[in-house]
């Protein structure tokens, strides 16, 4: 009984400890971002105001193409858009992770994610298809791309990642913005987002923590045979289409 008491006791003393350093770096984040406002709040807010433009250019971009291949090919090869901006959190944290200066024009030139746009399609042959249309579009310029679908992360993850310059057309300017999009089916994202959660879940046992990576993994394989699966039956049905 006293040895329960003790272990629990100690865990109580664990948790306290991971909170209370927590709020000690949110504390100096915060501050430290608090000062950095002070003096650049305008080009800060602009700035963020150009990346929410080049969001919604990608955006259009992939709608647009959505809208095309409903009225031609009768289907649409996208199921949803999400859409986010990082944090300032986020942004804090990345440039001390890469122990970069706080400035505006440290954020632009040196954090590609600021902008992303997320792509949910419904067969992996449409993301391929979505990412061919829109790097031909001559003002987009590739700036890097990342297949996590023909090479998963060791934890099982797939997607396809692209980083893209897309003007913007300001009252006096034409400006080039970075942003980041991911490409994934509907059973990747389904994947990633319970990944996500169950992962990062609190006093889980080493031993155990590995077991449950293993088995994340394995659903991960088991996805990915079923969107090909699912794509294999579409293909003989159009197939079936045509030829009737």
């Amino acid at each position: 009984m006293l040895f329960v008491e003790k272990q629990g006791k100690m865990a109580l003393e664990h948790w306290v400890n991971q909170v209370t350093d927590k709020f000690i770096r949110n504390t100096i984040i915060n501050d430290e971002f608090m000062e950095f406002m002070k003096e650049n709040t305008l080009p800060y807010q602009s700035l963020m105001a150009y990346y929410r433009c080049a969001i919604m250019e990608i955006e259009t971009k992939f709608k647009v193409l959505n809208e095309q291949f409903s009225l031609q090919y009768d289907r649409n090869p996208i199921e949803t858009i999400k859409t986010r901006l990082k944090s300032q959190e986020g942004i804090m944290k990345k440039l001390k992770k890469k122990n970069l200066p706080l400035t505006v024009e440290s954020i632009e030139e040196n954090i590609r994610d600021v902008a992303g746009v997320r792509v949910v399609c419904s067969f992996p042959e449409d993301i391929y298809l979505l990412a061919d249309c829109l790097l031909e579009q001559d003002d987009i310029l590739l700036i890097q791309k990342k297949d996590y679908i023909q090479n998963p992360k060791e934890s099982g993850y797939r997607s396809l990642h692209l980083i893209v310059e897309v003007p913007i057309f300001l009252q006096n300017e034409k400006r080039p913005m970075k942003v980041e999009i991911q490409l994934r089916t509907i059973a990747m994202d389904f994947w990633a987002s319970l990944e996500h959660k169950l992962r990062y879940k609190k006093n889980i046992k080493p031993e155990e923590a590995v077991r449950l990576a293993e088995e994340l993994e394995e659903c991960a394989r088991i996805s990915a045979q079923l969107d090909y699966k699912m794509q294999e039956i579409r293909n003989r049905i159009q197939k079936e289409e045509q030829d009737s």
